[in-house]
């Protein structure tokens, strides 16, 4: 018997002191198009250095994330639905995702060392048939009732349920 529908998200932080190859290739990409996206938001008399000090002067420019989110997209499609940081408890499967969504943690026009960015993955209607020894116990197949195939994914920092569905709100599914 399970317990739960669940979504699950990991969030990745990538700033200038990036070791992996694509969060230096995403940190690069995502800072260009920060600093020519922000002139559209930004004030020719009085520009704002830093994402935060813009944010206060224009609320229009929350759209930053989504528009410099676009810079990282062809990144992320490398990735095929599989985030490999994460894998399951044996090592053998990773994490599945299905969406994603980047947002400004900070940045600076003048000062490309301060450009930090946040990436939440998303995986896809989840099973979750139970919490075991600090392992999330889940099957990908959320259409069954029983007999699933499992996977475990070790609790740890950065993962989180962030969509949780009680079994008898769901049985209608």
């Amino acid at each position: 018997m399970y317990k739960a529908k669940i979504r699950l998200a990991y969030r990745i932080v990538i700033d200038n002191s990036a070791t992996f190859l694509w969060d230096k290739y995403v940190w690069e990409d995502t800072y260009k198009e920060y600093l020519m996206q922000q002139q559209q938001f930004n004030n020719t008399d009085n520009p704002k250095n830093t994402f935060r000090e813009l944010l206060t002067e224009n609320e229009k420019a929350t759209q930053l994330h989504y528009l410099v989110g676009i810079a990282a997209h062809s990144y992320v499609l490398q990735l095929k639905g599989k985030l490999h940081r994460v894998t399951d408890v044996l090592g053998n499967n990773y994490f599945p995702f299905i969406n994603y969504q980047l947002d400004i943690i900070n940045t600076d026009i003048t000062d490309p060392s301060k450009h930090k960015i946040g990436i939440t993955f998303f995986s896809p209607l989840l099973t979750l048939i139970d919490i075991v020894e600090n392992n999330y116990l889940v099957s990908i197949n959320s259409e069954k009732e029983n007999n699933w195939e499992t996977l475990m994914f070790p609790v740890q920092a950065r993962l989180s349920i962030c969509y949780y569905q009680k079994k008898s709100s769901v049985e209608n599914l």
